[in-house]
């Protein structure tokens, strides 16, 4: 396990720092070029609010095998009368959906009816806050301004913008200099995001659930990922130096795609997505808060490992694991939580899949972790390596 991870997942901080150096200049060009082309939007139209916010595991330390791909969110801002209000999406898309009303702080009047028409749409006979047609305005938007970028990076890399529908657009990041110490291909994926205060954002849902249905365009979910980081950061205060819940995660994460490469569809898809990265750190933060922080020492990796291993195991037989910052009153009070989210129903994060599904994974997963050197000597040649998707 140590060679594995040493060899094939670890990513060398200086490459990544490097990457995540990079990235920042080129999405801060743009984001600069995008929101200098708004500075006048009018009282009806959306803007961007100038920053961007860094999120995912490159920026969690639990990135596996290679600096290439990015997670950005981009925070809109809604014109200035507006202001959002979103609740759970009760019956009307997957468990933890939200719709986002909008209320005017005058009453809604004549005036509001043009951004009513762009950027809304009718959902039970009430209007809300398009996520589809947000998410298409921000990609035409970053179209446009994709020009003074390319300009003012020329000598230093070559950008591009691609975007398939219903899905953030991707910025594609190709040095060609020795402005980084690698000439890596790096995938930037710039997410739209409403703020609602307290370091919490509504993104646009995939366009299809688990099961393949079309999710409506009126759909958002509530991305926490600034309190996912509070949280890394403060297990890294309380637990041991070489605290080995990262490299644990790591692991699982590297496991899960070499086992993916012996199974066939659609199981193999459905095994993706129930033990999705999320789910796995989902699974890592309970089971860090159940025990004592000390036995996460890097000397007992192989036990933490199977500890983590037999908690999801127990998890899909149940059908049962709660998202983790939703509704959970169990949380620190180190890592302060805003009140919306402490308020907000509880999810389980399984309950789109049915229990076949999930039995299945369940054995799977036991029986990738019981032959993990197997697995591990017989995926692990290049040419199993499948090209890293978009993020």
């Amino acid at each position: 396990l140590e060679r594995f991870h040493a060899r094939q997942l670890r990513v060398s901080p200086h490459v990544l720092g490097h990457s995540k150096a990079h990235v920042g200049r080129v999405v801060a060009e743009l984001v600069r070029a995008a929101k200098a082309q708004g500075l006048q939007p009018g009282p009806l139209a959306l803007s961007l609010r100038g920053d961007f916010v860094r999120i995912g595991s490159a920026y969690e330390q639990h990135k596996v095998r290679s600096p290439d791909c990015f997670d950005i969110l981009v925070p809109l801002r809604l014109p200035p009368h507006l202001e959002p209000q979103p609740r759970c999406a009760d019956g009307l898309g997957p468990c933890g959906a939200f719709v986002c009303g909008l209320r005017a702080r005058d009453g809604w009047t004549r005036r509001c009816r043009p951004f009513a028409e762009g950027f809304c749409v009718e959902l039970q006979g009430r209007s809300h806050l398009s996520s589809g047609l947000v998410l298409r305005w921000f990609q035409g938007h970053l179209q446009r301004c994709l020009g003074a970028v390319r300009y003012r990076l020329q000598e230093r890399c070559r950008v591009s913008l691609s975007a398939c529908p219903g899905q953030p657009p991707t910025l594609h990041i190709l040095p060609c200099s020795d402005y980084v110490c690698c000439h890596i291909s790096m995938a930037v994926r710039l997410i739209p995001a409403i703020p609602l205060g307290d370091a919490l954002y509504l993104t646009a849902l995939p366009p299809e659930g688990p099961h393949g249905s079309p999710a409506p365009e009126a759909l958002w979910g509530l991305n926490a990922s600034r309190q996912e980081q509070r949280l890394l950061g403060w297990l890294k205060e309380q637990a041991p130096a070489a605290s080995c819940h990262l490299k644990c995660l790591q692991i699982l994460k590297g496991l899960r795609d070499l086992r993916g490469h012996g199974l066939e569809e659609p199981f193999c898809s459905q095994w993706g997505r129930v033990l999705s990265s999320y789910v796995l750190k989902t699974a890592l933060f309970s089971l860090l808060l159940q025990g004592p922080l000390e036995a996460w020492d890097e000397q007992f990796l192989v036990e933490r490992l199977e500890d983590l291993v037999l908690y999801l195991r127990d998890c899909l037989r149940k059908q049962v694991l709660m998202d983790f910052f939703l509704g959970n009153t169990s949380i620190p009070e180190a890592v302060a939580l805003p009140r919306f989210l402490k308020e907000a129903a509880p999810v389980n994060l399984l309950s789109a899949f049915d229990g076949p599904t999930l039995d299945l994974v369940a054995f799977q997963l036991i029986s990738t972790w019981v032959q993990a050197p197997h697995i591990i000597r017989m995926y692990s040649s290049p040419r199993y390596w499948r090209p890293v998707p978009a993020p």
